[in-house]
């Protein structure tokens, strides 16, 4: 559903204000997402570590429950990053003025009106 256009100068100024914290709270959030996946990296690499001293059948098994855990990991981060741009991109877009027609469409517009009277 479009918006419409304010003539209220408060108006736009807040609407801009709150794209930009919109902006701000996407990179603060992206930046805290891949702290959790620096952290998350680090112990799966200790965990490893610690899993690849050890030989024999214990050891595949815990590296398959490792590699799945890395994978949901990833899926997870993933999902949030989506979410994340989804719901910028919903506020974004339900604060964005409508677009003014210039006056090339207006006459476009109004000749196509025209010329289905006429027929």
């Amino acid at each position: 559903m479009p918006t419409r256009n304010t003539k209220n100068p408060e108006l736009v100024r807040a609407l801009n204000s709150l794209n930009q914290a919109a902006r701000h709270l996407r990179k603060a959030v992206q930046d805290k997402i891949g702290d959790v996946r620096a952290v998350a990296a680090a112990e799966f690499t200790k965990v490893k570590a610690a899993a690849r001293s050890r030989t024999g059948a214990v050891q595949q098994k815990v590296e398959s429950a490792l590699t799945r855990g890395e994978a949901r990991l990833h899926r997870v981060i993933a999902r949030a990053q989506k979410g994340l741009d989804d719901a910028v991109r919903r506020a974004e877009k339900a604060t964005k003025p409508a677009a003014r027609k210039t006056p090339a469409k207006k006459a476009t517009a109004a000749k196509a009106r025209a010329a289905k009277r006429s027929r």
